[in-house]
C-alpha cells in the first residue's frame, strides 16, 4: 500500500468514526467531540476545504505541521429521514440549500411551469447560490467544498491557454509534475468507451453527439472523479444507485471521488490535520509578532450562532474559494485590519465564460428517461479563432423522457469583475453587469445556431423562468478576485504580509477555458510544495 493509500484509508476511518458519533470535529487521532473547542494556538491554519485547501492540508500534514482546517459548512457524515446523507434533486429538502427557505436550481422551470424547484426548511444545506444582482454564483457549503455538488468533470486545460492566462507560471513543470499528480491523486478515471456505446446512461450525450457530428463539430471524452465501474455497476442494478438517481448538484451518496475522500482522507491520516466543521471566520487580525488571530463565528445546523472564539496562527492559508477568501481580503483591507494590502485585492474576478442552454430534440431522437448526472462528453470547439468553446453535454435527469439536450457552455470571456465593500452589511459585493455576459452569448449563440441549422432544431426557451434561451446570469465556476502575481507573488504569496497564503480558484483570472477543480488542485500542488520548502520548513 502506498504512503497515499494508507493514509487514506487511516483518514476514512476516522471520518466514519466521526460518523459513527455524529460530530463535526475529525482528525485521525481521535474523533472529538461535537462543539471541541478550537486550541488557542496551532502552527498551520487552513481556512476552507476546497480543491485548494485539501492540497495544502495534505501537504502540510505529510510534512509533519499541526493544521487545523476550519470550514464553514457542514461534515457530510450522517444520514437524513430517508437514511442517505443527501437528497436527491427531483425530492430536495433541507439537505439541498444553504439557509435558504426555497431551492434555487439552475433551471428554473419546465414548459414554463414551476415544477423544479421546492419550499425547503432553511439549514445549513450543501449548496449555496450568492446573488450579487446580475450574478449569482454557485458555492458548495461542507467538508469537501465545491467537490461535493459539481458534475465531477476532471478536465485539463490547453495548454496553449494555461500559458495564456498564466504566463508566468512554468507550463512545462505543471503538465510534466503537477497536473498528473493532480489528476492522480483526485482519482480522475474515464468511461469505458464501449460500454458508453450500448448503455442506457449515456443515451443523451450519443444524441447530442449526433447533433454535433451533422454540423460538423468535434466530441472529446471527458474524464471524471466518478468511478465509472460503479456507474456500470448502477446500470446493472448491482449497487445503489447514484448519478443514476438524480443525485449531483445536492451531493452524491455514492460512485464520486469528492475530496472527503481523497485528499482531505488522506490529510486527516497523516495524524497532523483537524477539520472543524460549522466554523466560519470572520476576521483576520494581525499580531505584533507577525502571528495571525482569526474571529471564528461556529453555528449549529440550523444556522444558531452558538460561540465565537479565536485562534492564533503563524502559516494562515486562504482557501475558502474565489467569494470567501477574496471577501476575507477585501474586508480586512478596508476595515484597516491588513492595511498594507494592495489594491489588486479584489480585482480579476470571471465567471468562466459559462453558459447555460437548452435545444428541442426531434421526436424520435430520444434522450432518454436514465440519465447519468456525470457528463462523459463535450463538445470541442475551441480552436474556433472568433468563438471558442468547450461545451458540456449536461444531463436533464428528470426521471422520464423530455426531448431536450442540456448543455452547459464555457467560453473565452475577457470580460472581469470586482469586488468592494459594504460597511452596511460588512460584506464584500461583486461588481458583475448583465452587459458583461454578452460575449459569453455570442459566443454559445454562434456554436449553437450552427447544430440547430445542421439538424433543424431550436432553442428551449421554457427552462430558465422567462423566455431567454441563453442563461448566463449564474456561474458554477467563479474564478479570481486575487489573482496570481498580482495580489499575491508567483506563488500565493499575498503582497504586503509574510505568512499569509491564497492556494484556490481566486488566484486564477476568471478563466480555465474548462471545468477549473483540475486546475485549481495542480496549482496547489505546486505553490504549496515552494512554500513549505522556502517558508514552513526553513
Amino acid at each position: 500500500m502506498s504512503v497515499f493509500s494508507r493514509r487514506r484509508f487511516l483518514g476514512l476511518a476516522a471520518l466514519n468514526t466521526a460518523a459513527a458519533l455524529g460530530v463535526t470535529t475529525v482528525s485521525a487521532r481521535t474523533a472529538r467531540a461535537e462543539s471541541a473547542p478550537l486550541p488557542e494556538e496551532v502552527p498551520a491554519v487552513v481556512i476552507g476545504s476546497g480543491y485548494g485547501a485539501a492540497v495544502t492540508a495534505l501537504r502540510l500534514g505529510a510534512a509533519g505541521v499541526d493544521t487545523l482546517v476550519l470550514e464553514m459548512g457542514r461534515l457530510w457524515n450522517g444520514t437524513g429521514a430517508d437514511g442517505k446523507t443527501f437528497c436527491d434533486m427531483l425530492k430536495p429538502d433541507e439537505r439541498s440549500m444553504w439557509f435558504a427557505g426555497r431551492t434555487q436550481a439552475p433551471l428554473a422551470s419546465f414548459l414554463w411551469l414551476d415544477v423544479v424547484n421546492r419550499d425547503i426548511r432553511p439549514a445549513a444545506g450543501v449548496l449555496d447560490r450568492v446573488n450579487y444582482g446580475d450574478m449569482s454564483v454557485y458555492v458548495g457549503r461542507g467538508v469537501g467544498g465545491g467537490s461535493l455538488v459539481n458534475g465531477a468533470m476532471a478536465v485539463t486545460p490547453k495548454r496553449d491557454y494555461f500559458t495564456e492566462i498564466l504566463p508566468e507560471v512554468d507550463a512545462d513543470e505543471m503538465y510534466r509534475v503537477y497536473f498528473p499528480r493532480a489528476n492522480a491523486e483526485l482519482g480522475t478515471n474515464h468511461v469505458d468507451p464501449g460500454w458508453f456505446e450500448s448503455c442506457k446512461s449515456y443515451q443523451y450525450a450519443r444524441v447530442s453527439r449526433k447533433a454535433a457530428r451533422r454540423a460538423g463539430l468535434t466530441t472529446t471524452f471527458v474524464p471524471s472523479v466518478y468511478d465509472f465501474g460503479y456507474l456500470q455497476r448502477e446500470e446493472a442494478g448491482l449497487v445503489p444507485r447514484s448519478a443514476l438517481a438524480s443525485e449531483v448538484i445536492y451531493g452524491n451518496n455514492h460512485g464520486k471521488r469528492s475530496l472527503d475522500k481523497s485528499y482531505l482522507a488522506a490529510a486527516l491520516g497523516t495524524g497532523h490535520v483537524t477539520i472543524q466543521a460549522l466554523h466560519q471566520v470572520r476576521e483576520i487580525l494581525r499580531q505584533p509578532d507577525g502571528r495571525y488571530t482569526l474571529v471564528v463565528r461556529e453555528i449549529d445546523a440550523d444556522g444558531t450562532v452558538l460561540v465565537t472564539k479565536h485562534v492564533t496562527t503563524r502559516f494562515l492559508f486562504l482557501g475558502a474559494g474565489s467569494l470567501g477568501s477574496t471577501e476575507l481580503l477585501v474586508r480586512a483591507r478596508e476595515t484597516g485590519r491588513l492595511p498594507a494590502l494592495n489594491d489588486q485585492v479584489g480585482q480579476g474576478w470571471g465567471t468562466n465564460g459559462n453558459v447555460m442552454l437548452g435545444r428541442a430534440n426531434h421526436v424520435w431522437d430520444l434522450t432518454g428517461a436514465k440519465q447519468s448526472c456525470m457528463p462523459a462528453l463535450g463538445i470541442d470547439n475551441w480552436h474556433d479563432p472568433e468563438h471558442p468553446v468547450f461545451a458540456e453535454i449536461a444531463p436533464m435527469p428528470a426521471g422520464l423522457e423530455n426531448w431536450v439536450s442540456l448543455y452547459l457552455a464555457i467560453t473565452k470571456n475577457p470580460e472581469r469583475g470586482h469586488f468592494g465593500y459594504d460597511a452596511a452589511t460588512d460584506s464584500a459585493r461583486l461588481h458583475w453587469t448583465a452587459g458583461q455576459g454578452q460575449s459569453s452569448i455570442d459566443a454559445a449563440k454562434s456554436l449553437f445556431d450552427r447544430i440547430n441549422r445542421a439538424n433543424t432544431t431550436i432553442y428551449r426557451r421554457d427552462l430558465f423562468g422567462d423566455t431567454r434561451a441563453f442563461e448566463n446570469r449564474f456561474t458554477y465556476h467563479p474564478l479570481g478576485g486575487l489573482v496570481l502575481g498580482k495580489a499575491t507573488d508567483n506563488y500565493g504569496r499575498v503582497k504586503g504580509y509574510r505568512n499569509l497564503y491564497v492556494v484556490d480558484g481566486s488566484l486564477i483570472p476568471g478563466s480555465t477555458g474548462v471545468n477549473p477543480f483540475v486546475t485549481i488542485t495542480a496549482l496547489a500542488e505546486r505553490n504549496v510544495e515552494r512554500v513549505l520548502a522556502e517558508d514552513v520548513l526553513s
